[in-house]
């Protein structure tokens, strides 16, 4: 569900298709949707975004447009955990009042509404393992005549919201360096890259990235910049055959819901510019959904059925180790210690929510990039 001025019958029709689509890719079971209020947020009290969000979900309930198996809606441009919050709470307390399962109407909840851990950066670490899945395939690489891999490569966002975001966080931790963003009211340049916590600790202060530190205001449109990897993580229709001849990146990852037309499309494979298509790269954002709904009906936390037998089985292991050494080499220096690394330390207790939820997602992307 967004929230835009840019809302239409036709633009809603095209995402709801994209979804379709997208759910196929990554091999989730929803029949994919989309849903729209034109409106600026920007212009609206919380107290009245509470009422719009509200009313919103009870006209789709009435309509049977929304419920656990039914339609599950999950925030998109303008909506977050906030007004999922809210459209799972009115659709609880009216509608399904007596389905056990009210829940599971909406993902992306906050998690102490249900919700799952991982949801937010979902669609940014779902943007990242897609980069990550052709960037190390040194066929395609070698065509485009870059080396493989992340290491060193620059990037550019357009957007700074939070896809652009945890797009620039993961990349920026594989050794990508950002040199780049662009947002509506200006974009900002450092050739020796931009850190992302000093980004979003600056945008969080001032609610613009403009006039941001140790960086450069840029003069044109930032996606002509200068890179090896261009991320458009902002609205539709951004590379049109207007600008498509003028961009200078290797790779167009598109984490943006149809930010390239069809000539503009044309054009990059004339120009034997890679395209990772959004129906792959952003559908990050519906498989942690559908791990959510999963949550919801399953009535039960990833991970708390099996942590304790899991802890137990690496100790059982551990001790059986030491064990066989002993009997080998016998015990005249006292026992041998079994010391574990910090790596499988860290694993002994079982896999948490959070790692349960990022492997699925590595898994799903790289299985869906094979595919």
């Amino acid at each position: 569900i967004r929230y835009s001025t840019d809302v239409s019958v036709d633009e809603v029709k095209a995402l709801a298709s994209l979804m379709t689509y997208k759910c196929a890719v990554v091999d989730v079971p929803f029949g994919g949707a989309k849903a729209g209020v034109k409106i600026n947020p920007r212009q609206y009290s919380d107290d009245e975004l509470e009422k719009i969000t509200r009313r919103f979900t009870i006209e789709l309930a009435k309509k049977g447009f929304i419920g656990p198996g039914i339609d599950v809606p999950a925030p998109d441009m303008s909506t977050g955990e906030r007004e999922m919050s809210w459209i799972a709470d009115t659709f609880a307390t009216t509608m399904g009042h007596y389905d056990i399962n009210a829940y599971a109407c909406v993902t992306g909840k906050p998690i102490s509404q249900g919700g799952i851990h991982g949801r937010i950066s979902a669609t940014g670490r779902g943007v990242f393992h897609g980069i990550e899945n052709f960037i190390n395939e040194a066929t395609y690489m070698s065509q485009l005549g870059i080396s493989p891999g992340l290491q060193d490569k620059t990037f550019v966002i357009q957007g700074f919201g939070n896809v652009g975001l945890h797009s620039m966080r993961y990349l920026h931790r594989f050794g990508a360096k950002c040199v780049g963003i662009g947002e509506m009211d200006g974009s900002i340049w450092n050739p020796n890259g931009i850190d992302p916590k000093e980004l979003e600790d600056y945008k969080l202060a001032n609610g613009t990235i403009v006039g941001f530190p140790n960086s450069t205001p840029y003069e044109g449109s930032i996606l002509e910049a200068d890179c090896d990897i261009l991320i458009p993580a902002a609205s539709e229709k951004q590379l049109t055959k207007g600008n498509a001849h003028k961009i200078k990146a290797k790779i167009i990852a598109e984490g943006a819901n149809g930010p390239t037309t069809p000539e503009a499309d044309r054009i990059f494979l004339e120009r034997n510019i890679l395209v990772i298509p959004d129906m792959y790269l952003n559908a990050g954002g519906v498989t942690v959904s559908y791990f959510e709904w999963l949550k919801n009906l399953n009535h039960v936390s990833y991970g708390r059925l099996t942590f304790k037998y899991e802890r137990d089985s690496n100790y059982h292991l551990l001790m059986s180790v030491q064990e066989s050494l002993e009997r080998k080499f016998g015990k005249h220096g006292g026992a041998i210690p079994i010391v574990p690394t910090s790596e499988f330390q860290a694993r002994v207790a079982g896999a948490s929510e959070k790692d349960i939820v990022h492997s699925g997602l590595a898994f799903t992307m790289e299985r869906s990039a094979r595919v």
